[in-house]
């Protein structure tokens, strides 16, 4: 069996199943690897009939073990807990994207998977998004399909996401645009125009570096601390925008060293909630 074509032909699909489950791209990274390693070591592997539902079962079972484990560690979290912001794009460069929804990346999307606890997280992804039948996903979570049916429709009323009312992917760059320019020049008017009334900005510092640890409410109280920002790092820094999660956003790099990685939230053609991931840790693997 050629594990590095077995590999390249699945690893997209897998990691953005582990990603979006973890939201995590360094443990989403592990597990991927780790999966493949050992059913590289499989005795019977060459002969398995269906090799990708079996690889999304070890990543899955993989992931339900990491979620477990650490949901302590998740409770003892400093201030807002935001997923690890995913810029390299390659990783979803693959013929799986025809199913992977672009949506369900966005930061907005992952923070809903997180109100799902993990057995209801990994019956959601696997029928809502990669489209297994419940027969099939029965396998992979070792519970009954009837049962994975009712986790299924438990998880999708608590998910309550409407792509339709988002606009699309050059609205919202031009409007990211405008909100920092309108940011930087202190543009108050405008930005009145950019954003909800009822914004809210969170701030992912875990503690390691200074960040707000309570969620930022308001369109005063969120461009009142934007601003200050702005002018107290005035030519302290260097910006640049990117893809943040498949969704416009921006990077902002400061001369100590400290990264500041947003994306944002749409509602209509407004701002509805800014997120920041300040944390290096959750850095570490953007270059």
């Amino acid at each position: 069996m050629d594990i590095e074509l077995l590999y390249k032909k699945y690893k997209a699909l897998l990691f953005s199943l582990a990603y979006r489950m973890l939201g995590s791209v360094m443990d989403a990274e592990d597990i991927v690897q780790d999966a493949f390693l050992t059913f590289n070591q499989l005795p019977d592997a060459e002969k398995m009939e269906n090799k990708r539902a079996y690889l999304c079962k070890m990543v899955t079972n993989r992931c339900l073990d990491l979620l477990r484990s650490s949901a302590k560690k998740r409770e003892l979290y400093v201030g807002p807990w935001l997923p690890e912001p995913l810029l390299d794009q390659e990783e979803l460069d693959d013929p799986s994207a025809s199913y992977l929804k672009k949506e369900s990346l966005s930061t907005a999307y992952l923070l809903l998977l997180q109100q799902l606890n993990a057995m209801e997280r990994a019956v959601f992804l696997l029928r809502e998004i990669f489209q297994y039948s419940y027969e099939e996903i029965a396998e992979m979570v070792e519970k009954s399909s009837a049962n994975c049916r009712q986790i299924f429709r438990r998880a999708k009323q608590s998910i309550h996401f409407d792509p339709a009312i988002l606009p699309d992917v050059s609205t919202m760059e031009a409007k990211v645009k405008d909100f920092v320019q309108s940011i930087l020049h202190g543009n108050t008017t405008h930005l009145m125009e950019l954003i909800r009334e009822d914004v809210i900005c969170y701030n992912d510092g875990g503690g390691k570096v200074r960040a707000a640890q309570v969620p930022i409410k308001g369109f005063s109280n969120v461009i009142h601390v934007l601003s200050k920002f702005a002018r107290m790092y005035s030519g302290q820094y260097t910006m640049r925008y990117a893809n943040v999660n498949l969704l416009p956003g921006l990077i902002f790099t400061m001369d100590n060293g400290d990264r500041y990685v947003y994306s944002f939230e749409f509602r209509g053609s407004e701002i509805k909630t800014i997120y920041a991931v300040v944390n290096p840790d959750k850095l570490a693997h953007i270059v």
